[in-house]
């Protein structure tokens, strides 16, 4: 990692009013964070460690109505959720004019794409981890995402 990454990550932090970033790479890790005066603060890279990293702070604020619905449901067991792996911009499709991966009601196979997230520059595909039916989209085509924040929610088709 360069100066010119650092730049682009605090960059991506200024436009996407994010609080916090962090960034595992090649067995190094990055970790910014705004205070509470909206200067940034970076703490050092260091030797990745196998500890999982924290959840989000706070979920969306642009989740569809009927999100908490299904989210109430999903802690029954019967959905599974889908969270973001990294921070990015969230893709429903893999060019502007082509059609959704996946939409509400589409029966998914574990290993499919759902979607594309953009973190710097990089298009990453997000793959279900499960089979069932897409029973919620919580996110909007080129926003935001958070790591851990929930994107997608899967009724499973074996009950």
């Amino acid at each position: 990692m360069n100066l010119e990454d650092v730049k682009q990550i605090l960059q991506l932090m200024r436009e996407h009013e994010l609080t916090e970033f962090e960034l595992e790479r090649d067995g190094l890790k990055i970790r910014v964070c705004k205070n509470g005066s909206g200067s940034l603060t970076a703490a050092p890279a260091t030797p990745h460690a196998p500890a999982a990293l924290p959840p989000p702070a706070a979920a969306s604020p642009a989740l569809p109505a009927a999100a908490p619905d299904v989210a109430d449901e999903a802690d029954e067991q019967e959905f599974a959720v889908v969270k973001s792996p990294i921070v990015g911009t969230f893709y429903r499709a893999p060019d502007p004019g082509a059609p959704s991966f996946v939409e509400v009601g589409t029966i998914v196979k574990k290993g499919q794409v759902l979607c594309i997230i953009e973190a710097m520059k990089l298009m990453n595909e997000i793959e279900s981890d499960h089979d069932g039916e897409i029973a919620s989209i919580y996110v909007e085509n080129g926003k935001p995402v958070q790591y851990g924040e929930r994107l997608f929610a899967i009724r499973s088709t074996s009950v």
